[in-house]
C-alpha cells in the first residue's frame, strides 16, 4: 500500500514544465537554484519523497538529481542527503539590492531598554516548562481578548503587593507593550465622546503620534519643580501621566498635584492614563504607589514588562475601571494578540517568585551603574550637573545653556549614541528651553560600562 504523500520527507515546491517529465524537473530545480529560492546548502526530499509528492517515478526524480549534481548545482553525500550546492547566487534582474546594516554604535547610552544581557534566560526556561506542562490544551486557543486568566489573576496579586494597584483579574487587559494600549485607549476615548488629552511638556513622541492619530488633540501641560502642573486641565477630557518617575525628568509628581489630579478626574469625568513604565526600580527608597491606589474608578493603569524583563517581550497591562475593560477587549478586535505561551510563562514567572528575585537583583546592579554615573560625571565634567530622583534607567543630565546639540554631535561622531532632552520636549510646551541629555544606563552590559562612562565624559563641557 503506498504511504499518503503528506507523511513523507520535506516540503519541496516545484512544478516541472516543459517536455519529458526529466527535463522538465531538473529545468524547474536548477531555476529554483540559480534564482536563489533554493539557497545554499539546503537539503532536498530523498528522490523516494518528492516522487511521492509530484506522482511520478523515483527513478525520474533520482536521475534529474544525477544531472544537477553533474551540473554543479547540487551535492550528494553518503549519509547527507542531496543538498545545495555552495555557491553565489545571483538575484534577478530588477531584484532591489539589500540594504546596508546600520552600524551600531559602540556605546549606546540611549533610554528605554534594560540590559539584555541579564535577561534570566535559565529562570524563565524554567517557567516555561512548568507553565507550558500544566496548560490544558484549551490554553493554546484563540482565548479571551482580555489574556490569559492565569497571568491576569498573577498580575493582579503582584501589583498590588509591589505597586499598591487595586486591581482585579477582570478589569486586566494585556497588551502588546504600552504603544499598544494607549492605542486601544485612544480609541476607547473616541468612541466615548473624547476629544482632547493633555500631556506632560515632556515625553515620548511616539505617544503623542499614537493619540492623535485617534483623532484625539493634545496639549501640553506645563512643568516645574514639582512635577506636572495639573492647572490646566480644565479643557481636557484625559491626561497621560507618568507620576512616580516623570520621564525623562525624572521627578515624582508632588503629592499635592497627585491629589489634584484625582480630584479633576472626580469632579469632571476625567479619565487618568498612569504610565507606571518603571515603578519597579527606585534605589534611595520603596518605591512611589501608584497614582491608581487613589481611585481605580478614574485612573487607567498602565505597565510593562519590556523594563524589568525585555522589551521583546510585548507584554503590557491595564488595569482598567468597571466597564472600561470590556471596551477595551473590544478595542483589541475580540482576540488576544499577545503570545499565549510567554503569557503563560510570565504568570509562572510571577507566582513562583522568580520575577521578584530578577527585579530585586538588577535593581542592584542598575544602582551601581547609577552610582557611577553620579561620580564620573562629578568628577570629570563639574560643568554639567546630575538631576532627578534615584530611580529608573535613566538620568536627566542638565549641561550650560546653549550646548545640548554640540554635545549630541560630538556624542556621535566618538560612536556614543545619546539623545538630548529636546527630542523629548512636546511641541506645545510652555516652558524655558533647557539644555540637557537625556542618559539611559540600562542599555550597555556590565563590561562595558566603564569605557561608556569614558566615552561620555570626553564630550560633556568642562
Amino acid at each position: 500500500m503506498a504511504e499518503p504523500w503528506a507523511t513523507l520527507g520535506i516540503d519541496l515546491h516545484v512544478e516541472p514544465t516543459g517536455p519529458g517529465l526529466r527535463r522538465g524537473l531538473t529545468d524547474a530545480l536548477r531555476e529554483a537554484v540559480r534564482s536563489g529560492r533554493l539557497a545554499p546548502g539546503t537539503r532536498l526530499p530523498s528522490s523516494r519523497a518528492l516522487a511521492a509528492d509530484l506522482g511520478i517515478a523515483r527513478n525520474t526524480v533520482a536521475d534529474a538529481y544525477a544531472d544537477l549534481v553533474a551540473e554543479g548545482w547540487l551535492t550528494a553525500r553518503q549519509g547527507s542527503g542531496t543538498r545545495v550546492a555552495q555557491r553565489e547566487v545571483v538575484p534577478p534582474s530588477g531584484t532591489a539590492p539589500h540594504p546596508r546594516a546600520l552600524t551600531r554604535p559602540a556605546y549606546d547610552l540611549r533610554p528605554g531598554s534594560p540590559d539584555l544581557a541579564s535577561f534570566p534566560r535559565t529562570a524563565w526556561l524554567k517557567a516555561a516548562r512548568r507553565a507550558l506542562t500544566a496548560a490544558p490544551h484549551h490554553a493554546l486557543d484563540y482565548g479571551d481578548p482580555r489574556g490569559r486568566p492565569e497571568l491576569r489573576a498573577a498580575l493582579a496579586g503582584y501589583l498590588s503587593r509591589a505597586r499598591g494597584v487595586r486591581a482585579a483579574p477582570e478589569r486586566i487587559v494585556v497588551c502588546a507593550g504600552i504603544s499598544h494600549g494607549l492605542r486601544l485607549l485612544g480609541t476607547v476615548l473616541r468612541a466615548r465622546g473624547a476629544g482632547r488629552v493633555a500631556l506632560e511638556s515632556y515625553g515620548l513622541d511616539v505617544h503623542w503620534r499614537i493619540l492623535a492619530a485617534a483623532g484625539l488633540h493634545t496639549t501640553a501641560l506645563p512643568f516645574d519643580r514639582l512635577g506636572t502642573d495639573p492647572g490646566g486641565l480644565s479643557a481636557a477630557d484625559a491626561v497621560l501621566l507618568t507620576p512616580a518617575h516623570q520621564f525623562p525628568m525624572g521627578v515624582p509628581l508632588h503629592r499635592d498635584r497627585r491629589r489634584a489630579v484625582v480630584d479633576w478626574a472626580r469632579r469632571t469625568g476625567g479619565l487618568v492614563l498612569e504610565d507606571d513604565y518603571d515603578g519597579e526600580f527606585r534605589y534611595d527608597r520603596q518605591p512611589v504607589g501608584a497614582l491608581q491606589g487613589l481611585d481605580p474608578d478614574r485612573v487607567v493603569y498602565l505597565g510593562t514588562a519590556s523594563k524589568s524583563l525585555a522589551p521583546g517581550l510585548r507584554l503590557a497591562w491595564m488595569v482598567l475601571p468597571p466597564g472600561l475593560a470590556e471596551e477595551a477587549a473590544a478595542a483589541k478586535g475580540g482576540v488576544d494578540m499577545c503570545g499565549v505561551l510567554d503569557q503563560l510563562t510570565l504568570a509562572e514567572f510571577l507566582t513562583s517568585g522568580a520575577y521578584d528575585r530578577h527585579v530585586r537583583a538588577t535593581r542592584l546592579r542598575y544602582r551601581r551603574r547609577r552610582d557611577a554615573l553620579v561620580a564620573a560625571v562629578t568628577a570629570r565634567a563639574p560643568e554639567a550637573r546630575v538631576t532627578g530622583i534615584a530611580a529608573g534607567l535613566h538620568v536627566l543630565l542638565r549641561l550650560p545653556p546653549g550646548t545640548e546639540q554640540s554635545v549630541v554631535q560630538a556624542a556621535n561622531w566618538r560612536g556614543l549614541a545619546l539623545h538630548g532632552l529636546a527630542r523629548y520636549t512636546h511641541p506645545a510646551a510652555r516652558a524655558e528651553p533647557v539644555d540637557a541629555l537625556v542618559v539611559g544606563y540600562g542599555t550597555p552590559p556590565d563590561h562595558a560600562w566603564s569605557g561608556a562612562l569614558d566615552a561620555l565624559s570626553a564630550v560633556l563641557p568642562g
